[in-house]
């Protein structure tokens, strides 16, 4: 295999100009561990360093020795270094919440509050975490209260979801079913609620069995509302792009060496490029090594079974066997890295190696910062 250049991690969270880290990758392949060890190893490095994370698992909270991770930064106790480290985690509702309240007069906002389609889609709305998230990133970074905010994105079914988020809600936002609400709000008369009901009158069965039989009269005054509150999404979520696109930012694309893993990474440092987004590299997480690497698998195999076949040493050819099926699940994860080496060889890559037990606590986490950083 052609040798991808080294994913310098070290020289990323140094590097004053480096602002934000977005870990980012397909599910279940150690992005929270890995966004909260580079957290913890730029704190200790003398960074004043910030976590966000979505996993609601809570691992980060459990790692980092806090009872709890909410909307709300929490200072980490335990950290060596001149540097300090917060944590915390997005509460999607909560800050969906804040934003109507820092954007509408207080009777607007407990009209949207308390209104069943604003909890709808501000609990359930396909894309409202990812959008959150984003929402999130930029207070966090308007507020210039840490130099380093390191953001470990949704578990989705699509790491791309993280960044088409603020479109689609763009676009629900901006789409016809909402103008088409809008109209009893701009317009008076019943010429206008005519035209409503002629327009809605398509999607009024599913929405009314969706949100319950006061959907319309929830919907107009959602709407109503809506139509002042609203008009900053766009904006902002245009902000926070840009600011993705900005050269303080690093894409952290984290990905197992599995088939599909590794696929969808790929699919993401392709889409990076598309939307001229700053990758900074792969990290292959739990890579599996053998120390006695010398012994191929296939020889491995032979002297089991020739040990087995004299009903010899039945220890010895336990161990043998399982170092074979160690040696054959390294050459698979091999393979798998190799297709993605092949299709983008100018993509540094940082390989860690498969840990013995969870990472629970601070000193699992420098360990596996260690292994970030190890050549």
């Amino acid at each position: 295999m052609k040798t991808p250049p080294f994913l310098d991690l070290d020289a990323i969270i140094d590097d004053p100009d480096t602002r934000i880290v977005v870990c980012c990758g397909s599910g279940g392949v150690g992005k929270t561990t890995t966004a909260a060890a580079l957290g913890l190893r730029a704190a200790e490095r003398g960074r004043s360093a910030v976590v966000l994370t979505v996993d609601p698992a809570r691992r980060l909270a459990q790692s980092m020795g806090l009872t709890e991770l909410d909307n709300t930064p929490r200072p980490v106790v335990g950290v060596e270094g001149e540097g300090r480290l917060h944590a915390m985690m997005l509460d999607m509702k909560r800050t969906f919440d804040e934003i109507i309240e820092a954007h509408a007069d207080p009777e607007r906002a407990r009209q949207i509050l308390t209104n069943p389609f604003y909890q709808s889609l501000s609990s359930s709305f396909s894309g409202t975490q990812e959008y959150m998230a984003m929402e999130k990133l930029g207070q966090l970074r308007r507020s210039d209260e840490w130099d380093l905010i390191i953001v470990d994105t949704p578990p989705s079914r699509s790491a791309l979801d993280f960044l088409d988020a603020p479109e689609r809600l763009g676009r629900f936002l901006d789409g016809k079913l909402i103008r088409v609400l809008m109209l009893p709000a701009k317009a008076g008369g019943r010429s206008a609620f005519k035209l409503f009901n002629a327009g809605f009158g398509i999607v009024a069965g599913a929405l009314t069995k969706l949100l319950g039989a006061q959907v319309l009269k929830d919907l107009q005054t959602f709407v109503s509302a809506l139509d002042a509150v609203f008009g900053g999404f766009r904006a902002r979520a245009d902000q926070t792009y840009r600011l993705l696109q900005a050269p303080g930012t690093a894409f952290v694309v984290v990905a197992s060496p599995e088939r599909d893993a590794m696929r969808e990474a790929s699919y993401f440092v392709e889409r990076l490029a598309e939307e001229r987004m700053p990758l900074a590299g792969l990290v292959v997480n739990r890579v599996h090594r053998s120390p006695a690497s010398m012994l191929s698998g296939a020889r491995s195999t032979a002297a089991a079974e020739d040990l087995e076949s004299r009903g010899e040493h039945e220890l010895t050819s336990a161990v043998l066997r399982l170092h074979a099926d160690r040696m054959q699940l390294a050459a698979r994860e091999r393979r798998e890295e190799e297709h993605f080496v092949s299709a983008h060889p100018t993509v540094p890559v940082a390989r860690v190696p498969a840990m013995a037990q969870d990472v629970h606590d601070l000193e699992g986490l420098r360990e596996v910062g260690d292994l970030l950083a190890a050549r």
